[in-house]
Order: structure tokens, then C-alpha cells, then sequence
């Protein structure tokens, strides 16, 4: 399990990591807000930890940010502001549970465990992304668009996979090489404009709706319209 702390006291941080490690789970820091907005952005968690009174930006935000991504792990927001108006705007924000400090780490640990089990059994049903009238099940490897099925390559598939969990997001050439192809981005091959061309003629070819957007100097978008 891959766990995202965001905590700006180091000690705090420090005491909440070893515990999680002795468990056996990989736990990655932030120490301030715009940290852990990007490291939310950019990857996949199982759960993620936030204190409210952060640098920059301050948990509730984050905790809004984390429910939107494509793939939203649970939240769990650990601070020392413990009022009940602090804990509604916390869940209200889309956190899942609310532990105030002081904690005991045995505590925090069976309430990581719980989310994590609540949030494994509410996603055993088919994982599928979505943007307007396209679908993608990532269980079955399959894509529909306006209720027609449409047949993808393994790296078709692969680019669109990637492009919808950062739908959007501008997602330049360079991140798609790394992401998608696994290599260093070679900047006299155009094999990425021409598996985006593939795409687009798959995916918005016949559809008064655009989906694969161009950015000029920077890459490419996947939004609607």
C-alpha cells in the first residue's frame, strides 16, 4: 500500500513514516502544501494523510484536489484543529475520516487500515475512467465512445490510459515517452504526434465532440470540447 503524508512538523512526519514502514507500507512526504498538490497530481495512492495548517497550501484544498482525481484515494486529515467546525469543513472538503492531535500511532494505523479496506471493497466493481461519452474499463482493457466499442493497439490503449488519468492536464511529449514508452524523449522521432494522430482519428474522427486537444509547444489535453 502506497501512502502520501503532507506535514509540515518533521518530527510529526518523522514518527508517522517509521510507524507505517515497521508495518510493512511505503509512505512518501510532503512538507508543505504545494508539494503535496503536485505529488497528488502526478500519482496514485492508496491513502492520503494531510494536516490542515500547511505552507501554501492548506489541507482542506488538497483534500478537495485529492477528491477529484480520476483515481481518488481516501483522505484522512490528521491536525490539531479538532473544533466541529473544523471537522465539518473537513468533510465537507471529501475527507473520509478526522484523527486530532495528539494521536497514538496504533490509532492512525487501524484507521488507515479501515479506509483502505472500505475503499478496496467499493472499487472490486469494474474500474473504468471516463470523459463525456467516452469510456475506458481498465479490468477488461476495453474502450467505448457513444455506446461503440472501439478497438485500440497496446499502445494506443496505453497512451489513452495515461491521457485520461490526467484529463484535463497539458501532458507534454516528454512525460508521455517517459510514461507511456518508458524511454528518454528523443527529439528527432515523431512516433508520439503520430500515436496521437492514430488516437485522434480513433477516438474523435466522426464526433461533433473533440476530445485529444494539441497545445501548441507544450503537448497534448484530453478535455471535452
Amino acid at each position: 500500500m502506497k501512502i502520501l503524508l503532507v506535514e509540515d512538523e518533521p518530527k510529526v512526519a518523522s514518527f508517522v513514516k517509521k510507524g507505517f514502514e515497521n508495518e510493512g507500507y511505503e509512505l512518501e512526504i510532503a512538507y508543505d502544501g504545494r508539494v503535496g498538490q503536485s505529488l497528488i497530481q502526478h500519482n496514485r495512492y492508496d491513502l492520503v494523510v494531510l494536516d490542515v495548517n500547511l505552507p501554501y497550501v492548506n489541507g482542506f484544498e488538497l483534500c478537495r484536489l485529492a477528491r477529484q482525481q480520476p483515481v481518488p484515494a481516501p483522505v484522512l486529515l490528521l491536525t490539531a484543529l479538532d473544533s466541529l467546525a473544523d471537522k465539518v469543513t473537513g468533510f465537507e472538503a471529501g475527507a473520509d475520516d478526522y484523527l486530532a492531535k495528539p494521536f497514538e500511532f496504533r490509532e492512525l494505523l487501524l484507521r488507515a487500515r479501515a479506509l483502505t479496506r472500505r475503499h478496496a471493497a467499493a472499487t472490486t466493481a469494474p474500474h473504468v475512467l471516463r470523459l463525456a461519452d467516452l469510456e475506458l474499463n481498465l479490468d477488461a482493457k476495453t474502450v467505448v465512445r457513444a455506446g461503440q466499442r472501439i478497438d485500440l493497439t497496446t499502445k494506443e490503449y496505453s497512451l489513452l490510459e495515461y491521457l485520461l488519468l490526467n484529463q484535463g492536464r497539458i501532458i507534454s511529449r516528454v512525460d508521455i515517452a517517459e510514461k507511456v514508452w518508458e524511454l528518454n524523449f528523443d527529439t528527432n522521432t515523431n512516433v508520439i504526434d503520430v500515436y496521437v494522430s492514430y488516437l485522434r482519428k480513433k477516438l474523435d474522427r466522426g464526433y461533433p465532440v473533440k476530445l485529444i486537444h494539441t497545445v501548441v509547444g507544450m503537448g497534448y489535453v484530453l478535455r471535452e470540447g
